[in-house]
């Protein structure tokens, strides 16, 4: 990817050509003074009721033989590949302890349910989870784990929260879930604060950079990679070249895609899922050639497969090492358990992740014993503790509820494949 930004002459004709669009699409996708429409309050944003604790040693999913977590994930829709790369991971982690006798002699169990990626499902699903609402056929879980994305994770968490129940390592890099006072919640993960902050070192540090555009999903989760990217900038007395935003769910983006034309920015950061990522991604090479960074949540194997050719120079932060990293041993493990597991699996950095979640769980499992409570397993997680997870490490404590803090940065070479990057290419 060259440094310096190559413009096509067309591109200026096609502006002219789509202002009539821009106005009609602003009228339509705008509060009326040029802003994005504000995210309707649905489920996500009522607060959950209050339900009764579980005394001690009568927590729900608990037997004497079993153990049954919960996922909400997208296992349908444009972000499925997410959902179903963590729950491949999480299952993966969750095999190899079965196949050794379990935890303390109980089976781990995951039951999922589709959410779609939409905030009201998710909302649904934790409820029937946690036995709210539930129909005579379900079974309450004894924590939630793995749940995909930031509006789905925000509609689901406080009805966890209210029940007591463990929220474990949500896909995602929210700073609403780092809250000190969810005292259920435990994250895996880097920030996306932290994410773009990265990002935006390199582009200006590397290249000299200046002109940053941000497209960003219209909700909670393009919300909070957005003001990332407006700290990281604020820090270096810039601010953004062009913002805009598309729907959630949705590979409609002609409006974020005329704006990137007329901005003509050196690079594009962005804040989505794999499918309208690639659509931006894709389209707006034909007319200008930017670099484009996206965040980890992009899911980085299904926006390798749905760029193809136009993948080549794109680039990915990443919250967890890389899948084909073997010396180290967290990683060997993971490839290992993923075959046994599920021999046709393809490696990659969201079912690694996955991976490491089912073994923070497990880990906490193995710290209660045999007598297994919810607020045990919480307390042995998150009280001044550090997990080495074969070499992975995860930190937490008193007002710290997320276990790394690391960044990688990765880019997609000609074959379609990761490799890990220390400098932008065309960095001096």
């Amino acid at each position: 990817m060259k440094p310096a930004l190559t413009s096509i002459p067309r591109a200026a004709g096609l502006a002219i050509l789509l202002t009539a669009a821009l106005a009609l699409t602003l009228a339509c996708q705008s509060d009326g003074n040029g802003s994005p429409a504000a995210v309707p309050l649905t489920a996500a944003a009522m607060p959950a009721p209050a339900i009764p604790q579980a005394d001690a040693g009568s927590d729900p999913g608990i037997s004497a033989d079993r153990v049954l977590f919960g996922q909400s994930a997208a296992f349908s829709g444009p972000a499925q590949a997410l959902g179903e790369e963590m729950r491949r991971g999480i299952n993966a982690a969750f095999d190899a302890a079965n196949r050794a006798g379990g935890v303390h002699g109980r089976q781990l169990e995951l039951v999922t349910l589709d959410d779609a990626y939409e905030p009201d499902q998710a909302y649904a699903n934790t409820r029937r989870f946690v036995a709210v609402d539930a129909d005579a056929a379900s079974e309450p879980v004894f924590a939630l784990i793995g749940a995909v994305g930031t509006p789905t994770s925000r509609a689901a968490v406080a009805v966890a929260q209210n029940a007591g129940v463990p929220f474990l390592a949500p896909f995602t890099g929210a700073e609403l879930l780092r809250d000190p006072d969810l005292d259920n919640v435990l994250n895996l993960r880097a920030s996306y604060y932290q994410e773009t902050e990265t990002m935006v070192a390199r582009l200006t540090e590397d290249l000299g950079f200046k002109r940053i555009a941000v497209i960003y999903q219209n909700d909670s989760y393009g919300e909070a990679g957005l003001r990332g990217v407006e700290a990281a900038l604020e820090r270096r007395n810039l601010t953004p070249a062009t913002t805009w935003y598309y729907q959630r769910n949705t590979s409609a983006v002609k409006t974020a895609l005329l704006h990137l034309i007329i901005a003509n920015p050196e690079a594009v950061i962005m804040i989505g899922a794999y499918a309208p990522v690639a659509e931006i991604i894709t389209e707006t090479r034909r007319l200008i050639d930017p670099v484009f960074m996206a965040v980890s949540f992009v899911g980085s194997n299904a926006l390798s497969n749905a760029l193809g050719a136009d993948g080549a120079g794109v680039y990915v932060t990443q919250v967890v090492p890389f899948p084909d990293d073997t010396d180290l041993p967290a990683v060997a493990a993971y490839r290992r358990d993923l075959a046994s597991y599920d021999a046709d699996a393809v490696p990659g950095f969201v079912s690694l992740e996955g991976y490491l979640a089912g073994r923070l769980a497990i880990a906490g499992l193995q710290s209660c014993g045999p007598d297994l409570t919810r607020r045990c397993f919480l307390n042995a997680l998150r009280d001044d503790t550090t997990l080495d997870l074969d070499g992975f490490t995860l930190a937490y404590g008193p007002g710290d509820n997320q276990g790394s803090d690391a960044v990688y940065l990765t880019m997609i070479d000609a074959d379609g494949n990761y490799r890990p990057v220390e400098r932008l290419e065309g960095a001096p």
